[in-house]
């Protein structure tokens, strides 16, 4: 320790952990002056940034949830339009349904009753041959019937009031036993 001590001596006995008062005043200023901008300049700046930060992320997560209860409601109104679309789509095809088959229905009706018609024109047809043939055999079997009764009698049969009426005898004859032999 003395070789410290003498050391310290043969510097002019100044402590070196004091600093010269001239570091010490330039060292206060310096302080001050640093102090005085940042406390003044920065300090205010880098408050205002933090604030707008602050805004910017709290403004954010504000608009996020705004967007988030928009969404929420678009979602709802959206599943509501589904809903009813639904709803329309099952009563137009409940409704398509219903006049399908009033379609069927008509056509069914409409079918009938052209097969009425055609069974009906089909009758009448058959009716109105049926008589067409009559009258056709009618006459051949008057025609036939005179020929075989001029070749019996031997006298012609030649005027046309007596031919009829001894045709329409011979018809009515045979008409009333063919109606008794049914019967």
């Amino acid at each position: 320790m003395n070789t410290a001590a003498s050391l310290l001596a043969a510097e002019g006995g100044a402590n070196p952990l004091l600093p010269h008062v001239y570091e010490l005043v330039v060292g206060i200023f310096a302080f001050f002056v640093v102090f005085l901008v940042v406390g003044k300049i920065l300090t205010p700046r880098i408050q205002k940034t933090l604030a707008e930060r602050t805004d910017a992320i709290e403004g954010g997560i504000k608009r996020a949830e705004d967007a988030q209860a928009e969404a929420q409601v678009l979602l709802k109104q959206y599943r509501d339009q589904l809903a009813e679309a639904r709803h329309e789509a099952s009563r137009l095809r409940e409704e398509a349904r219903e006049q399908g088959a009033q379609i069927k229905a008509e056509l069914r009706e409409e079918a009938q009753a052209e097969a009425r018609r055609i069974v009906e024109a089909a009758h009448a047809q058959i009716e109105a041959d049926r008589q067409q043939a009559f009258a056709q055999l009618r006459t051949e079997i008057g025609r036939l019937s005179t020929d075989l009764a001029t070749r019996i009698v031997g006298e012609s049969l030649e005027d046309e009031a007596r031919q009829r009426r001894t045709v329409d005898r011979f018809l009515d004859e045979l008409e009333s036993s063919s109606a008794q032999a049914v019967r």
